[in-house]
């Protein structure tokens, strides 16, 4: 759980720290930060607890895994952001881009398979589905697409890495699940 969580957030500062747009809730704490003079971190912190209060009315119930994604990510982005790599090329950008979203793919395979508890933007996404019996897809798409919106309306960074980010996530969590299952079981 904690290896996930960590890789997940030095996938996202990869992101951040590349230039070329990030994922859509980190584009929401982006724009959230510009506003506030908040840190990311502690932007996706504030989001994170916020989605969290969602989940009472659809009967989501968080676990370990739950509570320890909305703490660690947020540390982590704020401590990694200082060291990471911010590269000065659009060729090394994208390079960077590609690396933190396989590496998000990665982190989320590890969290995964803990079961220990959704993320809090995956609980209001499932907690939503089973409300509305809309299809996961469309619900997590107007969920993304509302967070992409919102933060970049508020000065979020969206761009060539926010594309790759959107296509490339699921086949990057794929690979990821695949790895794991294959080194640990």
């Amino acid at each position: 759980l904690i290896i996930g969580l960590s890789l997940f957030a030095i996938g996202e500062t990869l992101l951040i720290t590349a230039n070329q747009g990030v994922s859509p809730y980190t584009v929401l704490a982006q724009g959230i930060s510009v506003q506030t003079n908040l840190s990311i971190g502690v932007s996706t912190f504030i989001i994170s607890v916020i989605v969290l209060f969602f989940w009472y009315p659809l009967k989501q119930k968080p676990g370990l895994g739950t509570i320890l994604n909305i703490i660690l990510i947020s540390i982590i982005i704020d401590l990694s952001i200082l060291v990471l790599p911010y590269p000065k090329t659009f060729f090394y950008q994208i390079v960077q881009t590609i690396i933190g979203v396989l590496v998000v793919g990665l982190g989320s395979a590890f969290y995964l398979t803990t079961n220990l508890g959704p993320g809090p933007r995956d609980g209001l996404m499932t907690g939503l589905t089973k409300l509305t019996n809309l299809p996961i897809a469309l619900v997590r798409a107007f969920l993304e697409i509302s967070a992409v919106l919102a933060g970049w309306y508020l000065g979020g960074t969206v761009g060539a890495g926010t594309l790759i980010f959107a296509f490339g996530i699921g086949p990057c969590v794929a690979l990821g699940l695949f790895l794991v299952n294959r080194l640990f079981n």
